[in-house]
């Protein structure tokens, strides 16, 4: 019976073939550090015949480094649902992890931290998210799977555009 020794590592080798330092990601410990949920127009909201409601998802991430070569990851999801121009409900959930990345090149711990942290931490804030809307008294939300290299894109295209126009 043969071990598999690359547990928790993101990669062993470079695209070109080449052996390259072993990335791990791991998670020290995972919290909510806010919710909130409203439900302004309960309960005649929920005494109506239901219709489908208009739901707006934002993800955002965050991070901070908290010494010792651990960093907070902020994973925020907010959703609102609206039917017939009335709230229905209003989800506000930062869920955060603290992690770090043991023998990762430091050029790649960004990347680890904004990318694949999230992607960890994200199935637990969407149970909740589920769970929450549900117990006020709504279908569960089912938020889809969140594409976070697209979110770390995103992100550094606004961090440079904001550089570039502070430094015109």
């Amino acid at each position: 019976m043969s071990e598999n020794n690359n547990e928790g590592k993101l990669s062993d080798t470079k695209q070109n073939g080449e052996p390259a330092a072993s990335r791990q990601l791991v998670v020290h410990a995972q919290y909510i550090k806010d919710l909130s949920f409203e439900s302004p127009n309960a309960p005649e909201i929920l005494m109506e015949s239901p219709n489908q409601p208009d739901v707006e998802i934002t993800v955002n991430v965050g991070a901070q480094s908290l010494g010792d070569s651990q960093f907070e990851v902020l994973l925020s999801i907010g959703a609102k649902a609206k039917a017939h121009d009335k709230a229905l409900f209003l989800v506000e959930l930062t869920y955060a992890g603290i992690v770090s990345c043991p023998n990762s090149a430091s050029e790649d711990v960004n990347s680890i931290v904004m990318i694949e942290a999230p992607r960890l931490l994200f199935p637990f804030a969407r149970a909740i998210v589920s769970d929450v809307t549900r117990d006020g008294g709504f279908m569960p939300l089912n938020i889809q799977p969140v594409d976070f290299v697209a979110v770390y894109q995103h992100n550094l295209a606004k961090q440079q555009e904001a550089a570039s126009k502070t430094n015109q």
